[in-house]
Order: structure tokens, then sequence, then C-alpha cells
């Protein structure tokens, strides 16, 4: 399921969310000038967790190689399939969660989670080198924020089936916890083959601690309110 839009209207100009699809588009397109040296700027940049696991091992004090990429991981992205897709979600759910938690709130909220989700892919696959990046993790946060503080929402959502792809309106809370499902038991058929922490492909883990760490820090901001459903 692809979401087109949502039919909550947010109060307020979203300015960080638009910040953010900005500031990832702008860092793909560094990578991207890097050229050849693409792959070493992903490296450098992106978060492996194999690295992480033994640099803290060696040399804990190196405080900037150690958590640096978990800040700049969130930035970068593997193609641009990827970065479309990552922003296009974040511009549906971000505005109505940005507008909930205001701006600064919203920022800090979506960088936690973020690091939620990276900690969560490296505990589960901590012998992998292959490097994590991509948004993911902190825009699964602000999903996770949508599904408690606009449960009621709908969403228009394309579901492309082989010759079929029917345009239909699904409850917000069935569209994210679908989608939350998916990721959960795919990161589970993941890790059961020897060789998965090895191989790329997509970070589902990374997207199930960023979902749970942004419901749970929804909770603890205290900032649920069941909304009414939006009069036809």
């Amino acid at each position: 399921m692809i979401p087109l839009r949502d039919n909550i209207p947010s109060s307020r100009r979203p300015v960080v969310t638009y910040c953010l699809i900005v500031v990832n588009v702008l860092a793909f397109l560094l990578a991207l000038a890097t050229g050849p040296l693409m792959p070493q700027f992903i490296t450098t940049f992106g978060f492996i967790p194999a690295r992480f696991f033994a640099l803290w091992a060696a040399h804990p004090e190196q405080h900037l190689a150690l958590y640096l990429p978990f800040l700049t991981t969130m930035f970068l992205h593997g193609g641009w399939l990827h970065l479309i897709a990552n922003m296009w979600t974040l511009f549906i759910f971000g505005d109505n969660v940005e507008d909930r938690l205001g701006h600064l709130r919203f920022l800090l909220f979506y960088l936690a989670s973020g690091v939620a989700g990276t900690l969560l892919h490296a505990v589960l696959t901590p012998t992998s080198w292959v490097p994590l990046v991509g948004a993911s993790g902190a825009i699964a946060g602000v999903m996770g924020a949508y599904f408690l503080l606009f449960r009621r929402s709908m969403v228009l959502v394309f579901i492309p089936f082989f010759f079929v792809a029917p345009i239909v309106e699904v409850p917000a809370y069935v569209f994210l916890g679908v989608w939350f499902l998916l990721q959960f038991f795919s990161g589970a058929f993941s890790i059961l083959g020897p060789r998965a922490a090895q191989s790329g492909g997509v970070a589902f883990w990374a997207h199930v601690g960023g979902f749970v760490a942004g419901v749970c820090l929804i909770f603890l901001l205290g900032t649920i309110r069941l909304l009414p459903r939006p009069k036809e």
C-alpha cells in the first residue's frame, strides 16, 4: 500500500518537516556529487553495526567516530526511489505530528526515533558490515506517533496488485498497523538465515525500532488525545 494523502489538515506550517525534506535531498545530492567516492562517503557516514561494536570495544573514547553515524545515517539514501519514498511518507504524516508536538519537540522526537531504530538494527545485526542508510527509522517514529495521535483519520492509499491498482480510503490505524506488522514479520524472517546479517536489503528492524520508539515517546510526552473523526 502506497499512501497518497490523509484527511487531517495542519493548523500551522510544518517548517521542520519541510526543512528535514530539504536537508535529506541536499545530503543525497552531496553524496551523488562525490562521484566514484560515493561508496566511501556512504561507508564513512552510514551506520555499520560491526564497525560500531568493534570500535566501542577497542576505542570507547572516540566519541565522534562512535556516535556521529547515528545522526548522519538518517540523512543518507541509497537511491532516488529510496529518497522519494521516505520523503513522501514524511510529507504526508510529518505535518500533523509536528502540529501536535510543536517545532522543537518534533525535531527532537524525529532524531530520537531515528537513533532508536538504528540501535535496534545494530543489536539484532551486530556482525553486519553493510552500511545502514536512510531516514526510515525516524520516519517510522513519525508513523508510530501518527498511529496514536490521529488513529481515527483516513488515509488514501494506492494498492498495486497485478493489473488492478485501486485507490481506496482506509483508517490510519489499519494502514499503519498493517505496515508495522509487515515490517516486524519481515524482520523476523530476515534473521532466520545464518547469512542474513551480512546481506543487504531493507533494514526492517530499524523501521520496527523507530515505530515503537515513536509510540513510547508519545506516551512519555503525554500528548495523546483522541481526535474526532472529520465530517464528510
